[in-house]
C-alpha cells in the first residue's frame, strides 16, 4: 500500500453517506416524563390482548434449542387458505416492517426514487434511505392519500410507491376505485406496495381490492401484520403476497429462519381463531365511533378528529387548546398517547382505541381541557 493511499483512507470504517440521513424509528412511549408507567395508547396495540388459543400455542411451540421452519410452511398454508391465496405466493417477515424494507431493497437503490405520501408511515422514509434510494414525498389531500399527487411525481427514476391503506398516522382510507385507478396509471415496472397493517379493521364490504390486485397484477405487493388486530406485536410476525417473481425476490433477501418457533405456533393458532379477530374489529368499530362522536361535539373549540378506518384516531387541535397540552394532560390522568411534532403534525395527537371506559375518560378530559382553554 502506498503512502498516498494511506493518507486518503479514512481513519475509521465509514458508513455509506445515505445512512447518516436516516432518522431512526421512534416507537410509541409507554411511560410518562417522570418514568411512571402509563396506560399505553400510543402504539395501536389490541386492547383485547391476544387470542387465548394463540397464548396456549406458545406453550406447545417447538423447543427454543431447535431451529424453526425456515419457510414457515404451516403458517403460509393457513394464511393462504384463509385468504384464498396460494401459499407459494406468500412471504413471511419479522413484522410487516421486514417486508417493507426488503421490498425497497429488492427494487431500488442509489439513483432510484421511492414515493410515499406526506403524513405516511415513517418506516417508508427509512426503507428508501436504507437502500440508497431517494425518498419523494407526495402532497396530501386533507391528511389523506392523494392519488393524483402521487402519480404526478412518477418518472423514469421511480421504482417503488408505498401506500398505507388505512394510512398511519392519519387513519384515512382509499376506496377500491382509487386503488384501482392508482395501479392502472402506474408504469408496469414500478412496484406498488399496499401496506394493510390495519386492513382487518376495515368492514369486509368496504375492502379496497388490494388482495385481488396482488394476485392478478405483476407489480403489486400487499403487506399485512399480526401486530395489530391479532394482538401479537411482541412476536414480530408479518407477511406479504404478490406475483411469484416478487415473492421469489423477497425470499432471496429476507432473514434466514426469520420467524421463531413461538411466532409460527402463535400465528398459526391466531389465524384459526377468527372469532377473536371479528370480536376485535367490532369492539374497535363501536368504541371508535362513540369516541369520535364525543370529540365532534367539541368542534367549536377547534378540535377535529380525522375520519379513521383503523384502530386509532388522529385528533387535530386547531384552536386555543394545543395537542401538546392535551398530551401532557392525559399523562397526568394516566394515559400515554402519540404526539407527532416529528412527523410534521405538532397540532396532532394520535390515540389508540382502548376500552370503552378508557375512551370515555379520555374524551371527558379533552372536554375539560378545551373548556379551560376557552
Amino acid at each position: 500500500m502506498t503512502e498516498q493511499t494511506d493518507q486518503i483512507r479514512p481513519a475509521l470504517p465509514t458508513p455509506k453517506p445515505w445512512i447518516s440521513q436516516i432518522h431512526a424509528y421512534v416507537p410509541g412511549k409507554s411511560k410518562g416524563h417522570d418514568g411512571r408507567p402509563l396506560t399505553k395508547l400510543s402504539a395501536n396495540e389490541n386492547p383485547l390482548g391476544t387470542s387465548p388459543a394463540a397464548l396456549a400455542a406458545r406453550a406447545e411451540a417447538a423447543a427454543p434449542a431447535l431451529y424453526p421452519d425456515p419457510d414457515s410452511n404451516a403458517l403460509r398454508a393457513a394464511l393462504g387458505q384463509l385468504h384464498g391465496i396460494p401459499a407459494a405466493r406468500i412471504v413471511m417477515g419479522t413484522g410487516s416492517d421486514e417486508i417493507l424494507h426488503i421490498a425497497a431493497q429488492a427494487y431500488a437503490g442509489p439513483g432510484d426514487e421511492i414515493i410515499y405520501v406526506r403524513y405516511g408511515f415513517s418506516v417508508y422514509d427509512i426503507a428508501a434511505r436504507r437502500c440508497g434510494a431517494t425518498p419523494v414525498v407526495a402532497p396530501d389531500a386533507d391528511y389523506g392519500t392523494d392519488v393524483d399527487a402521487l402519480l404526478a411525481l412518477v418518472n423514469e427514476k421511480t421504482r417503488v410507491v408505498f401506500v398505507a391503506n388505512p394510512n398511519n398516522p392519519t387513519g384515512s382510507f382509499l376506496p377500491r376505485g382509487e386503488i384501482a385507478r392508482l395501479h392502472a396509471a402506474l408504469p408496469s415496472d414500478v412496484l406498488l406496495v399496499l401496506d394493510q397493517a390495519y386492513g382487518e379493521y376495515v368492514s369486509p364490504e368496504d375492502e379496497d381490492g388490494a388482495m385481488a390486485l396482488a394476485q392478478s397484477a405483476g407489480n403489486v405487493l400487499v403487506t399485512r401484520t399480526f401486530s395489530k388486530i391479532y394482538g401479537l406485536a411482541g412476536e414480530r410476525l408479518g407477511w406479504g403476497t404478490g406475483a411469484p417473481h416478487i415473492i421469489d425476490a423477497l425470499n432471496r433477501i429476507r432473514g434466514p429462519f426469520n420467524l421463531s418457533n413461538s411466532a409460527q405456533a402463535m400465528g398459526l393458532a391466531a389465524v384459526a381463531d377468527q372469532s377473536f379477530v371479528e370480536a376485535s374489529r367490532l369492539h374497535n368499530l363501536a368504541t371508535r365511533q362513540a369516541f369520535v362522536a364525543e370529540l365532534e361535539q367539541l368542534s367549536n373549540h377547534g378540535i377535529r378528529p380525522l375520519p379513521s378506518e383503523a384502530n386509532f384516531v388522529l385528533i387535530l387541535f386547531e384552536g386555543n387548546l394545543t395537542a401538546e397540552t392535551v398530551y401532557n394532560g392525559l399523562m397526568e390522568i394516566g394515559y400515554i398517547t402519540r404526539w407527532l411534532p416529528n412527523q410534521g403534525l405538532p397540532h396532532g395527537l394520535r390515540i389508540t382505541i382502548g376500552s370503552k371506559a378508557q375512551m370515555d375518560e379520555i374524551a371527558a378530559e379533552i372536554r375539560r381541557l378545551a373548556q379551560a382553554a376557552g
